[in-house]
């Protein structure tokens, strides 16, 4: 079987790494094999990079050259839905970058398209490769920890500078990005907190629009949310703090479990809290607790789920990251942001009208900002976030 030729579509910060791993081979049956961007400069810029692969001004013009087989979406985030429901419906495999969108509504079309399609579907939730976030997930899932009592989910280490923000005309607007920390560095924490402990049923969250920068979206976040089991959980985090934290925790009926500075520790009890607190005779005890490390091996981020993807497009292998998954983290982004405009409860589902109506109501009163040049940076630290 021939290679499956993909083209990658934005060549910004995220596109240019995609295409530079693609090229080299990185991905078995797989080439680099086009790249668009509606930027004449940067597309000139890839040309001088890629000259072997075709170019092209618009996605319409790569789907009518019918010259690759997938893309991958790397486009600001708007334009995630609309591009991957265009590639999907001209016969193209899509793999999108996170989030799924801006807002619910756009992507639950997307999966409506998604879902009658027969190509394959996938978002860039690269954290998923991780082996720890593997580990913790299966500790979950298998029942070893027993029912949820409460997560904390903490990442205060996604410091950003204003210079960040001013390098990109749609950055930290509501118009051109939708949001900021939470559609843009805390997706990846999103999904795997659904992804690992279970979507909640409801949110309230407070966010501080501009707290630490010049801009107008969220770069800072503090919300609690209720499970459908009575479990509860808190999600912290901003842009503005150093040296900022990172952990997630989970408490459990069988104990905890922390993963912190790389470090996957099971903390268990030798038999059900629930138990013992009804049925030990004496006021001040506690269950026994074993101390366990678990090992864990690193993952391949943004190349390991592009493998598995070309593995599902060529032999039908299970995607590690299913595209129609990423609704699951623009809806807790959202429920937040709206639980922070009308400073109440928001439900889960999330009424997507209601949201994207205020949504609006933002875009319409936000900043446009002035951008001589993009900058384009080397993200490579913040993989592991």
């Amino acid at each position: 079987m021939t290679d499956i030729r993909i083209a990658v579509i934005g060549y910004g910060n995220m596109g240019r790494g995609h295409a530079a791993y693609l090229n080299d081979n990185r991905v078995p049956g797989a080439v680099l094999g086009a790249i668009v961007d509606i930027d004449p400069a940067v597309l000139g810029k890839a040309r001088e990079a890629y000259p072997h692969v075709g170019h092209f001004e618009s996605t319409a013009a790569l789907i009518e050259s019918k010259s690759v087989d997938a893309v991958i979406v790397a486009t600001p985030h708007y334009f995630h839905p609309p591009l991957a429901i265009d590639a999907l419906n001209a016969g193209l495999h899509a793999l999108i970058e996170k989030p799924a969108g801006a807002y619910s509504k756009q992507v639950r079309e997307l999966n409506a398209v998604a879902e009658k399609s027969d190509k394959v579907f996938g978002i860039m939730f690269n954290q998923r490769t991780n082996g720890a976030n593997q580990k913790l997930r299966e500790l979950v899932q298998s029942g070893e920890l027993g029912e949820i009592k409460r997560t904390q989910y903490v990442i205060s280490d996604w410091f950003r500078s204003q210079q960040y923000y001013d390098s990109g005309g749609w950055r930290a607007t509501w118009a051109g990005e939708g949001g900021g920390v939470l559609l843009n560095q805390a997706p990846h924490n999103l999904d795997l907190w659904q992804w690992i402990c279970g979507m909640p049923k409801r949110v309230r969250a407070f966010c501080g629009f501009g707290r630490y920068h010049d801009i107008e979206v969220e770069d800072d976040v503090t919300a609690y949310v209720e499970y459908e089991n009575g479990a509860t959980g808190v999600f912290v985090t901003t842009t503005g703090e150093a040296p900022g934290s990172k952990f997630l925790e989970i408490s459990a009926d069988r104990g905890k479990v922390v993963l912190r500075d790389g470090k996957l520790t099971f903390y268990r009890t030798t038999e059900p809290v629930s138990k013992f607190l009804r049925e030990t005779p004496f006021a001040f005890s506690q269950p026994e607790v074993w101390t366990i490390d678990i090992p864990w091996r690193n993952g391949e981020d943004h190349v390991g789920i592009t493998k598995n993807w070309v593995d599902s497009i060529v032999n039908g292998t299970p995607l590690l990251a299913p595209g129609i998954e990423g609704i699951h983290g623009t809806e807790l982004a959202n429920a937040m942001l709206l639980s922070a405009w009308t400073d109440s409860w928001v439900d889960l589902p999330l009424d997507d009208d209601l949201y994207f109506a205020e949504l609006q109501k933002r875009v319409a009163t936000g900043r446009k900002k002035d951008v001589v040049e993009a900058k384009t940076f080397d993200l490579s630290g913040s993989y592991s976030k």
